[in-house]
């Protein structure tokens, strides 16, 4: 039985902020800022690292339908390997904020920096476990970057994108070296670095 967070924490006009993707080799870093219902509960809502990938894709369509405002965001790869990859993220945390429809009065920040935001905001270490709103974010970020990455899965065979999710497992690291860098690797990363020198 997966418990979720509870769901009178939910404050009015408040969004939750997160991001999935820091630290793959390849593909986009996502973020998404979700602003939930207070009226309208969504129940299991957890970190998207605890729930099964059945549990967060059938969340991910009730979060897209319940909230009061949503938004996913990214940053490419080559703005990864141009601003780094912490600098990437924050600028991806921002663009999710700046596409909600519904202005919050205040931003919750999964980790421990916000980035700059013309709303006030507060970083929550932790977040995805303890705050709904970042819950609901995270579940977003995640669904959306794992079907993304499946995807790529077609457009790049032989590196198992659509199972490590870019990852940097064993098998990731292997069909890097045997096949080398695609245009979705990011290249300001150590092992994919180290194979564009070879």
């Amino acid at each position: 039985m997966q418990m979720g967070l509870d769901f009178t924490l939910v404050e009015e006009l408040v969004a939750g902020v997160d991001e999935v993707g820091r630290g793959p080799l390849c593909g986009p870093v996502v973020t998404a800022a979700v602003i939930l219902d207070p009226a309208r509960p969504i129940l299991g809502l957890n970190d998207s690292k605890k729930l099964s990938e059945a549990r967060r894709e059938k969340l991910f369509d009730e979060i897209c339908e319940k909230a009061l405002a949503w938004c996913i965001a990214r940053a490419e790869v080559e703005e990864i390997d141009r601003l780094n990859i912490l600098h990437a993220t924050m600028l991806a945390m921002q663009r999710a904020v700046e596409g909600l429809s519904v202005t919050p009065r205040l931003a919750l920040i999964d980790g421990n920096r916000c980035p700059k935001l013309a709303v006030p905001s507060a970083p929550v270490v932790k977040g995805d476990s303890q705050v709904p709103a970042i819950a609901a974010a995270s579940i977003l970020a995640k669904v959306s970057r794992d079907r993304e990455m499946q995807a790529l899965e077609a457009l790049y065979p032989g590196y198992g994108i659509g199972g490590h999710k870019g990852y940097p497992t064993p098998v990731h690291l292997e069909a890097l070296k045997r096949l080398g860098a695609t245009p979705i690797h990011r290249r300001s990363f150590a092992p994919v670095r180290a194979v564009l020198e070879e």
